[in-house]
């Protein structure tokens, strides 16, 4: 069978690349527009630590969590590694007030994930020495089983991975052919028929699906997010910061500390580097970690979330355009559940069971 995939970001690459693995003829269309959310995303692998209380969210984050060990395998036997994948572990900042509620609640969730660690509750000191610019004075909770990535790089060893098993890259503006089933994608006046086509446009998904009357609550969220450098410095291991409000901080293995993020309603698909996003997340990120006040500014990263209706990813078929999936509306958690929900994506448009019951996830709720 032949499935066309529009969107190629982190959960578009991943449905193309299982289609792939599984024997499929895949074509992955692409259009390089500015801001798409896998290119600015700072990819922190940690949903135990989460403040969000929507089980069905947990649920798939932790799934999706899970299945980074299976993917990271086969990319590897696909030839494909090196995009920044590590387990660093995570500080979750708290105050000495909160501490034992937290750390009970983190545990918790722990406890029911093999891959989370041992959580324990450690000092402003020792937290620390694991990250030094930090200037809390409270203590943190540890959590081992953290890790972060290079979102880009996933995505791209996808893409690469998919091309070398038979998919088909094609860049331009796509639009579905569909009546009670689908038909095809015109790209650029060109066609390309298909059996099923799996829509993974990000916040660009309503100008792609309304056409074919399917509306899905989809709308852009701008988040700004700084890269910094702190030259000489080894940074490789250092954990993830979490930090009370809804910034972070984490490091890679070039000297480099992300902080971010802005999440800024209604600005639209307007890709610019503002001055209040820039003072907010320098802001937060000094706040917390006042040690960065001397590193060197890299690049401010811009992406558009595609925030859906709640939490919870929009994923699953659409009822009256037979072969036509979705998945969309992974908001702030693409990395951590893109490829797991491009996965199950792909098994759908396969007429495969999905492996996880789609009900709260309605694309069209």
């Amino acid at each position: 069978m032949r499935v066309v995939v529009v969107g190629s970001g982190i959960a578009g690459a991943a449905a193309g690349y299982e289609l792939a693995r599984a024997g499929a003829e895949v074509v992955l269309v692409d259009s390089p527009i500015p801001g798409r959310a896998t290119s600015a995303g700072a990819g922190i692998i940690c949903p135990w630590s989460s403040r969000t209380d929507d089980p069905d969210w947990y649920r798939i984050a932790v799934a999706g969590t899970e299945h980074y060990r299976g993917l990271l395998a086969a990319l590897a036997a696909d030839g494909e590694t090196g995009f920044g994948y590590r387990k660093v572990g995570a500080l979750r900042l708290v105050s000495e007030a909160e501490a034992e509620d937290e750390l009970r609640r983190v545990a918790e969730r722990a406890a029911e994930s093999p891959m989370a660690g041992e959580v324990e509750l450690i000092s402003a000191r020792r937290a620390r020495e694991v990250f030094p610019p930090l200037g809390h004075d409270g203590p943190a909770i540890h959590i081992p089983g953290a890790a972060r990535l290079d979102g880009r790089a996933v995505r791209d060893a996808m893409r690469r991975a998919a091309v070398r098993r038979g998919a088909r890259i094609v860049n331009g503006a796509a639009e579905i052919v569909a009546d009670s089933a689908v038909r095809g994608v015109r790209v650029d006046d060109v066609f390309i028929g298909a059996d099923a086509v799996v829509a993974a446009a990000g916040a660009w998904s309503p100008q792609l699906l309304e056409p074919i009357d399917v509306q899905v609550r989809v709308v852009p969220q701008r988040g700004q997010i700084v890269h910094l450098r702190l030259p000489g410095v080894e940074t490789a291991g250092w954990p993830v910061v979490l930090p009370r409000s809804r910034h972070y901080l984490l490091a890679f293995d070039d000297s480099r500390v992300v902080v971010g993020a802005t999440r800024e309603d209604g600005a639209g698909f307007d890709h610019r580097v503002t001055a209040a996003g820039m003072a907010e997340v320098l802001g937060e990120a000094l706040s917390v970690a006042p040690g960065l006040a001397g590193a060197t500014h890299v690049e401010t990263r811009i992406g558009f979330r595609p925030m859906g209706p709640d939490v919870r990813p929009l994923l699953g078929p659409v009822p009256q355009v037979a072969g036509m999936v979705v998945v969309n509306g992974l908001g702030a958690s693409g990395l951590t559940i893109g490829p797991y929900a491009g996965s199950v994506a792909a098994r759908l448009a396969r007429q495969a069971d999905p492996g996880i019951d789609l009900a709260a996830y309605d694309p069209l709720r």
